[in-house]
């Protein structure tokens, strides 16, 4: 008996089956069957599966003689079903990389319930991948099953059978099938729910909804929408026949189905043309039907059912005429205001451009607007250490203002204040470049930090890599480059690139990074703070996964099954997941041992509190290893993303560490020891014999003393690699070897 029964109802998706199937049959948990069932489809989808279950033991083919509908589909794969949970998955739909391994911990986890619910996340066809907007009604409290009246948000979820996992006894017990017809997913999920005796939730997205641009059965104009009254009938006979529910859920239930139906009725893509008035008259007999009595609504909810109650077209339809009508002038109108607040913040600005500098006054800004850090972060604490004398502020949008040190001024981009602060300010920091309408003043000093060794090609080099450079305006690249009067560096690699691809006449600082000065002056009780403040166990090993931007790609790579990697490494070891700012969605979502810190304001931080990294063409590796700490490189796609946007060197051949040309070697490099061990330690040296020269912990204090100081001579000399003392691991060199497993490929180093 396998722990799931995967089924997959199919009819005319020839185009996504395969990476549907795909997505099931490479999942790192194994001991599953997969149900395939061909609901009469015309296209080659028939074909297609007699092939996957060919391939592999695990998938059943069935095939139906006549098209029935996604309902009775899913039927006909339970009568074959055979596991102790029950699974559905939508032929447009795939499992996300190791979510059956969650699924089955996060069961055992909770004592076996009668429903495990999960997360998912919409993509879309132009690559964009957005969350359920309700993820945090799936926080997991403990492992404590509980029933739906401990937690009645539940139902604010989308109500589909796909985002959970069913025990097999309990959905045979209670009988419960699919109904014919559109909408077969409202009669089945609130009986399953009302009716389960213990539920669990999992905080991770599993699923990935695709959402077509084209053939979705629910986006068809056509009268088949009307079914949707003949489920809501069921669900209210379900409750009719279960009084001891009724009372409980009727009137949660009645508002769920006006909402419905209301938003059935006014999407323009659903009703056939003439069609509406009989939906409406329709919807209003089963308002009156099912009205429970003392129905409580929101304001903004009581015009819509009251439009339903009276179930008049034309009333309806004027009144939400009138409502778009008045939505459409006020946004209008905040264009109007939007544009004048903008011509008067310009004039504002040549006003103030008017007025002497300041001289006391220096302006911060990092990564456009995200918040406190980097670079810039570390030189503004250096500027109130060194030269107290200086006022500071910072650029942030609102949302990141929590970041910042109390000491320093908050500014809004866009604002009267960032407008002046701009125009008087003395000093201007930054690791990427202001907005394009600054005018650089005669007696301001502009600060360019980098924010990175480049491996990469970066400037002029792009001219020929078409994929890396996207459009990129050259022309106002050199503008802008025109306007630093320093640039840092902290290593001769980087000034001999920044010289060569950012061609004007600023004056090169190797000095070393500011943002790698805390790697030498944390301390174990630092390390430990972070780590507690993570969530990181004690006792723990932390491995730091941080994947660098691909030109290639416009949605993140996510080539790593890490709860594979997890499995392999034991119950010692968690993963922190940092997806590269380029893209919204997490590389994982947290769970277990696996945490998502992409949100994490400091990457610094970040590395102080693991114990070895795992990246790929990051620019973190030249940082990291100031900390003397374990690096593996993980080059799967190296020839792709030299292709794409081209490197200053092979990394692979002059690596921070071992590296692993696959997962397996990855796994391998772990599981043996190799990723401490002295090999890895040796390469580690060399290459921070030629990068991190200067990151001896005072590489801000030389910035501050030479620009802000004047101190030209006499700066701080720079320690010697032997004399640095960086932050100390969680004491991981004194731990003993995992043990290896079963892979043994040839680890490349």
């Amino acid at each position: 008996m396998p722990r799931f029964s995967v089924i997959v109802p199919v009819y005319k998706v020839q185009a996504y089956l395969h990476g549907c199937l795909e997505s099931v049959l490479t999942q790192s948990f194994t001991d599953f069957e997969l149900i395939v069932v061909d609901d009469c489809s015309p296209d080659a989808c028939g074909a297609l599966i007699d092939e996957c279950a060919a391939r592999d033991t695990r998938v059943r083919a069935v095939h139906l003689k006549e098209n029935v509908g996604l309902g009775r589909a899913r039927n006909a794969g339970m009568e074959h079903a055979t596991g102790d949970y029950l699974i559905f998955l939508d032929s447009d739909d795939t499992l996300t990389p190791g979510s059956l391994h969650a699924i089955s911990d996060r069961i055992k986890e909770t004592d076996e319930p009668d429903v495990l619910i999960y997360d998912y996340a919409r993509t879309f066809w132009s690559g964009e991948e957005v969350r359920n907007q309700f993820a945090d009604l799936l926080k997991e409290d403990g492992d404590r099953p509980f029933t739906l009246s401990e937690r009645p948000g539940l139902l604010r979820l989308l109500m589909v059978a796909w985002n959970k996992a069913y025990r097999r006894d309990f959905i045979e017990r209670e009988a419960f099938t699919f109904p014919p017809g559109l909408y077969e997913d409202t009669p089945w999920t609130y009986p399953v729910l009302m009716k389960a005796g213990t539920i669990a939730t999992l905080d991770r997205v599993c699923v990935h909804y695709l959402q077509r641009r084209r053939g979705s059965i629910l986006r068809t104009t056509t009268r088949r929408h009307f079914d949707i009254f003949d489920q809501y009938e069921r669900v209210f006979a379900f409750l009719d026949a279960h009084p001891e529910l009724s009372a409980a859920w009727r009137s949660l239930l009645f508002r769920r189905m006006v909402d419905h139906l209301t938003t059935v009725f006014t999407k323009r893509d659903r009703l056939p043309p003439g069609s509406r008035p009989a939906f409406l008259r329709k919807a209003r007999t089963l308002y009156r039907r099912y009205r429970a009595p003392g129905v409580r609504l929101r304001a903004r909810t009581r015009l819509r059912h009251g439009l339903v109650r009276l179930g008049t077209h034309r009333t309806y339809w004027t009144l939400w005429t009138a409502l778009r009508l008045r939505t459409r002038a006020g946004r209008y109108a905040a264009t109007a205001r939007r544009r004048a607040k903008g011509a008067a913040l310009q004039l504002h600005y040549r006003v103030q451009l008017c007025l002497p500098v300041r001289a006391d006054r220096a302006v911060f800004a990092s990564y456009w607007g995200r918040g406190y850090g980097c670079n810039p972060g570390a030189l503004e604490a250096a500027l109130r250490e060194h030269a107290p004398h200086i006022r500071t502020a910072w650029i942030a949008d609102p949302a990141h203002h929590h970041t910042l040190p109390t000491a320093t001024r908050r500014l809004r981009p866009g604002t009267a204040a960032y407008w002046t602060a701009l125009a008087r300010s003395k000093y201007l920091v930054n690791n990427v470049n202001f907005d394009r309408r600054l005018v650089k003043r005669r007696g301001q000093v502009m600060i360019q930090t980098q924010h990175g060794t480049p491996l990469k090609l970066m400037g002029l080099d792009l001219r020929d890599r078409p994929a890396a450079a996207r459009g990129m305006d050259f022309a106002a690249l050199l503008r802008n480059a025109d306007k630093w009067d320093y640039v840092l560096s902290s290593n001769r690699h980087s000034t001999l690139v920044w010289e060569r691809v950012f061609p004007a006449s600023f004056t090169t600082l190797e000095y070393g990074y500011p943002r790698n000065d805390i790697y030498q002056r944390a301390s174990s009780a630092d390390v430990a703070r972070l780590r507690e403040s993570i969530g990181i166990p004690r006792g723990t090993v932390a491995i730091l996964y941080a994947p660098t931007h691909r030109d290639y790609r416009h949605t993140q790579l996510r080539s790593l099954d890490l709860e594979r990697l997890l499995h392999h490494l034991g119950p010692r070891f968690v993963v922190l997941t940092r997806a590269h700012h380029s893209y919204g969605a997490p590389l994982a979502p947290s769970s277990g041992r696996l945490i998502d810190v992409s949100g994490h304001p400091s990457v610094e931080s970040l590395c102080l509190a693991s114990d070895a990294l795992v990246t790929d063409y990051s620019s973190l590796m030249f940082d990291y290893v100031n900390l003397d700490r374990p690096v593996v490189l993980h080059a799967e796609d190296w020839q792709a993303y030299e292709a794409a946007r081209g490197t200053y060197f092979d990394v692979r051949e002059f690596p921070p560490g071992a590296v692993a040309r696959d997962q397996d070697e990855l796994i391998d490099i772990f599981v043996t020891g190799h990723w401490r061990g002295s090999h890895s330690a040796r390469l580690r040296a060399a290459f921070r014999d030629r990068f991190c020269v200067y990151d001896d912990g005072r590489a801000a204090e030389r910035v501050v003393r030479h620009v802000v100081l004047g101190e030209g001579g006499g700066l701080p000399s720079v320690a010697p690699l032997a004399d640095r003392h960086p932050a100390p691991a969680a004491g991981v060199a004194d731990e003993p070897l995992p043990r290896a497993d079963a892979y043994r490929p040839t680890p490349r180093f």
